[in-house]
């Protein structure tokens, strides 16, 4: 590992040895440990997370490194530069028609995917369902027994290139048509309502006490959240700007795989 980082770092600072073969071999070696989940943008270390940005650079040197080619799947054609992940059923993994990952992200077995679409460099863990036109961005990291309900868009670290992958840990419950990007990070078995679009600007406000507590960028384990707003001046005047509303916290009563409406009925919150 210290030989391919030290090759993919050399490589990032200096474009120009993308035209070695010893670069590109080490930059697909990387790829291919990433498909094997062998190898993760992200890690948990701990009671935290290690984001190792030496694998996300490789991930972002690929492109250059692939040129374009005609796929073929049943009577689908494609015409990109990234192959697609294959041998499902081998891995354990159910796919329905419709969806689609590339190589290089990491799919445990257990997982299901709808008609959904995950990107180069994800690891999504064992258990988890991606719901019907979910979306996980390239580095994003899933966890075990995840469930991303139909629309959910995790965003990606390429485009543009941000600094940290979003991470999403085991058991969380995120709710149809949420947006999660720009490395925020939810955490163990988290809830959140429909719609809830959280990046690293939002404001996250714990509202469960007499007064309200700011965060940003970060959900706390079990917390049960709902889309919000603020008041914000602005010289043309006063506008409501979105924000998240941690309304309480995930019971014990509750079981791990209930409905996100089980879930926020606990606090008469329809969403």
């Amino acid at each position: 590992m210290n030989e391919l980082q030290s090759i993919i770092e050399q490589a990032w600072e200096n474009r120009a040895l993308l035209q070695d073969t010893k670069t590109t071999d080490a930059i697909r070696a990387v790829i291919e440990l990433l498909d094997a989940g062998k190898l993760r943008v992200a890690e948990p270390k701990g009671d935290s997370w290690q984001v190792n940005e030496w694998v996300k650079k490789a991930v972002v040197l690929y492109f250059p490194i692939q040129k374009m080619e005609t796929l073929e799947a049943g009577i689908f054609e494609y015409n990109d530069k990234m192959l697609l992940k294959r041998d499902y059923a081998q891995k354990g993994v159910r796919v329905v028609p419709g969806a689609s990952a590339r190589y290089g992200a990491f799919l445990a077995s257990g997982v299901i995917m709808m008609p959904s679409y995950v990107n180069i460099g994800a690891y999504v863990d064992s258990g988890t369902m991606v719901d019907t036109w979910a979306t996980v961005g390239s580095c994003a990291q899933i966890g075990k027994d995840v469930h991303l309900s139909g629309g959910v868009g995790i965003g990606g670290v390429l485009e543009p290139l941000q600094a940290a992958p979003v991470i999403i840990e085991d058991g969380a419950f995120i709710g149809s048509r949420c947006i999660i990007v720009e490395g925020v990070h939810v955490g163990k078995e988290a809830v959140l309502g429909a719609n809830v679009c959280l990046t690293a600007s939002t404001k996250i406000i714990d509202v469960t006490g007499e007064t309200p507590v700011e965060r940003k960028g970060f959900v706390p384990a079990r917390s049960v959240v709902i889309p919000g707003s603020y008041t914000k001046k602005f010289a043309a005047g006063d506008y409501q700007v979105p924000c998240a509303l941690i309304i309480g916290t995930r019971k014990p009563s509750t079981d791990l795989k209930t409905s996100l409406n089980n879930a926020l009925r606990e606090y008469d919150v329809a969403v």
